[in-house]
């Protein structure tokens, strides 16, 4: 078996298998917009409640007062920051 048979063999592997999923939304998209992106839309609503999640919390956590807010908090400020402390 030679080289260029081996990556033929990948070649051939890529395209008829692991492309198949993408060939056919691309096929999909022909007939129907809405279906072939089907997916992307499902995959926004779900980044867009992790994000209302996510400043819920941010906002229950502001609300309690737990964070440490003094300038000298964060390592990377050093020791002696100037910075005010009424963030």
């Amino acid at each position: 078996m030679s080289l260029t048979s081996f990556f033929e063999a990948i070649e051939d592997a890529a395209e008829a298998v692991l492309f198949a999923p993408f060939n056919a939304l691309a096929e999909l998209e022909l007939s129907n917009w809405w279906l072939a992106n089907g997916l992307n839309w499902i995959f926004m609503l779900i980044c867009a409640a992790a994000l209302v999640y996510w400043m819920l919390e941010l906002k229950k956590y502001n609300d309690n007062d737990t964070e440490y807010r003094e300038a000298k908090a964060h390592s990377f400020l050093g020791k002696d920051s100037e910075l005010d402390s009424r963030l």
